[in-house]
């Protein structure tokens, strides 16, 4: 997986939602696809890109052969996603991680409720399948789950197309045997250190009394 930037995820998750939802419309225009990426409903953050940027990150995504142009014998230059069949993500994989790529970490829930216009999952245990899916797609990680915010019943998952989700907490059941291993041996390390940084502080207060 190569990673992307906020700009070429915002314009990867948009071509990949007009080609699915308004397939009478696709591929898109530079213009198209720049107000599909600042429209204000079905997104999260609601950005402001120029054109110079959209073509920036459209330009970048095409050297990753996540995007490509189309000559189609018009004046104007449009655009595909190539993403999803680089990838080899299936139609379900599809409409979660547009989803997550639009509108930021998501509970199965919401993910259900939103990606009705991509794909229409059946049940709430069909979306955690598919999210457990991604957690390990031939052999990579897209997406994560996050720790439960307070005052919420359901963990939330974000996509991983930018590295590591910033200011998240990742939810424990993530860590590995392994490391929780070595974690709590680190633990014990510390713990013998402060009892002995005590003893000799005792020792030394004795020698002043």
């Amino acid at each position: 997986m190569k990673l992307l930037n906020q700009c070429e995820v915002r314009v990867a998750g948009s071509l990949i939602e007009k080609k699915l939802s308004t397939p009478e419309y696709y591929p898109l225009s530079l213009n198209s696809l720049t107000n599909a990426c600042n429209q204000k409903n079905s997104r999260e953050p609601v950005v402001s890109y120029s054109d110079e940027e959209v073509q920036i990150a459209l330009d970048s995504l095409r050297e990753k052969k996540y995007a490509r142009l189309v000559q189609d014998g018009g004046r104007v230059v449009k655009y595909k996603e190539s993403f999803t069949e680089e990838l080899k993500f299936d139609e379900k994989q599809i409409a979660v991680i547009t989803v997550l790529m639009l509108r930021g970490p998501q509970t199965p829930g919401e993910i259900k409720n939103r990606s009705g216009r991509l794909y229409e999952f059946k049940s709430l245990e069909k979306t955690d399948e598919t999210l457990n899916g991604l957690m390990n797609h031939n052999n990579e990680q897209f997406v994560i789950k996050l720790e439960r915010q307070t005052g919420t019943k359901e963990h939330r998952y974000a996509h991983l197309l930018s590295g590591s989700p910033v200011n998240t907490d990742i939810a424990e059941p993530e860590l590995k045997p392994g490391r929780i291993e070595k974690l709590e041996g680190e633990v014990e390390k510390l713990k013998q250190e402060i009892e002995e940084l005590r003893s000799r502080f005792t020792e030394f207060k004795k020698q002043f009394e």
